[in-house]
């Protein structure tokens, strides 16, 4: 890197922890998550304002690739993250309704955006027509895991029935969305075909020999009185060398997939997927807490700079403008009704129903991250793409306003929470939320 290149880039840098700073917080003001404020900065800096001249200035093309390195480095650590924030064990107590809730508010939108695909394929389709198909219907069915969690807990809602059974739900979502990226990848060549034939047994030896070796590797060493295995864990923390296997195995796996043809996203998710999980959740809490810092701060707003310069919404014309609105029809209408009749099949009353559905039409980043992996593998354009950059943040932005709609006619978006369903009933009890109340 020359000297100018150096100034450039951390004056670049500089003005993306600016911009997501300020725009984040300013979400967070009216009601919004903070990704929504950021994923804005992310379009705002692009060609969309001024033809691209502040792009230009602050982000010249010479400086791009280095951005790109810091972007993916922060999607492998979103995406570990999001993984190890995967644990099944939220289900136990509602395997039906959650599961019932993540199928309709898959395959709705699924069905939905295959239907819709096969509309648009003739403008938009590039590399294949199947992989274009069943791409746009993943990218309409999948729900943002971290952006709910963070809707919930801000709302009040995360410690009650309606947060728990969307949080069960947004995981099984999670699982059901990259698996089908994964066949995406698969039908679309991703550049190395033969090789995607070892997945299955890189799914082996992730399950079978890393996950044990994680384990033993967290375990630690018993002290007096205590007990083997995590209870004598629980008196130490994670050390530096520990963090260093875990970044370095993470790298790895991500390079695993890369070199069978698949994105590297997929070995940074399933790597946090198979980290161990101690009851007290000490562990996640301080593996996570020491990226997150990083990650949120730097290396995700890098990201989302880098997917807004790919996003030019300043030529959209009658016709993009009546595909966007198709899009935003068909996500939001597929998630929320699929969301909703899953909820109602399990006698959810009806305002904590439209409550799930309001919840799971959530995208935020997962979303563009899917976005991004469809653009990168050429499966998607850049045209479509920047129209359903604006249908993820219309959909995450949706959410609070729903649930301040709901909770008017609740007393309050916490009350919103808590509820008696039978088999006898479907509206929740008058005293519903209290002990009285409870079933």
């Amino acid at each position: 890197m020359t000297p100018e290149q150096v100034q450039s880039f951390f004056i670049g840098l500089a003005a993306i922890l600016a911009l997501s700073r300020l725009l984040g917080a300013a979400a967070r003001r009216i009601g919004q998550p903070p990704v929504v404020g950021e994923l804005l900065a992310g379009v705002l800096v692009g060609p969309t304002l001024f033809d691209g001249a502040l792009a230009r200035l602050l982000f010249p093309t010479d400086i791009r690739p280095m951005l790109g390195a810091l972007a993916d480095l922060g999607l492998v650590l979103f995406m570990f993250v999001v993984g190890y924030e995967l644990d099944l064990a939220r289900l136990r107590g509602k395997e039906r309704v959650a599961a019932s809730v993540s199928l309709c508010s898959v395959l709705a939108p699924l069905i939905l955006g295959g239907l819709l695909a096969l509309y648009l394929a003739d403008q938009h389709a590039t590399s294949s027509r199947t992989a274009f198909v069943l791409f746009l219907g993943a990218a309409m069915a999948v729900t943002a895991f971290p952006v709910l969690a963070r809707i919930l807990a801000d709302s009040g809602l995360g410690r009650t029935r309606v947060g728990g059974i969307a949080l069960a739900s947004a995981a099984l979502d999670d699982i059901l969305a990259w698996s089908l990226l994964a066949v995406v990848v698969t039908v679309a060549g991703g550049g190395g075909q033969w090789r995607m034939l070892l997945a299955p047994v890189y799914l082996a030896v992730m399950l079978l020999v890393v996950r044990p070796c994680l384990r033993r590797l967290f375990e630690g060493r018993r002290g007096p009185g205590t007990q083997a295995g995590w209870a004598g864990w629980a008196r130490e923390h994670v050390t530096a060398d520990q963090l260093i296997v875990v970044l370095g195995g993470l790298l790895l796996s991500s390079l695993a997939t890369a070199w069978m043809g698949a994105h590297f996203v997929f070995g940074a998710f399933l790597f946090g997927a198979v980290m161990p999980r101690d009851p007290s959740r000490r562990l996640r809490l301080q593996i996570t807490d020491r990226l997150e810092y990083v990650t949120r701060l730097l290396l995700l707003p890098a990201f989302f700079v880098v997917a807004g310069l790919q996003v030019d919404l300043s030529r959209t014309g009658t016709r993009e403008l009546g595909e966007l609105g198709l899009i935003l029809l068909t996500a939001i209408t597929g998630k929320f009704a699929g969301a909703y009749v899953g909820a109602r099949l399990n006698r959810v009353p009806r305002v904590q129903s439209g409550v799930l559905a309001a919840l799971m039409n959530t995208r935020g980043l997962t979303e563009l991250v899917i976005l991004t992996v469809g653009l990168q593998l050429d499966v998607i354009g850049p045209e479509l793409y920047a129209l359903m950059v604006v249908m993820a943040l219309v959909t995450t932005a949706m959410a609070g306003p729903l649930l301040a709609v709901f909770g008017r006619r609740r007393g309050g978006p916490a009350a919103l929470g808590d509820f008696t369903f039978s088999t006898e009933s479907t509206e929740s009890a008058p005293n519903a939320g209290t002990p009285a109340g409870k079933s």
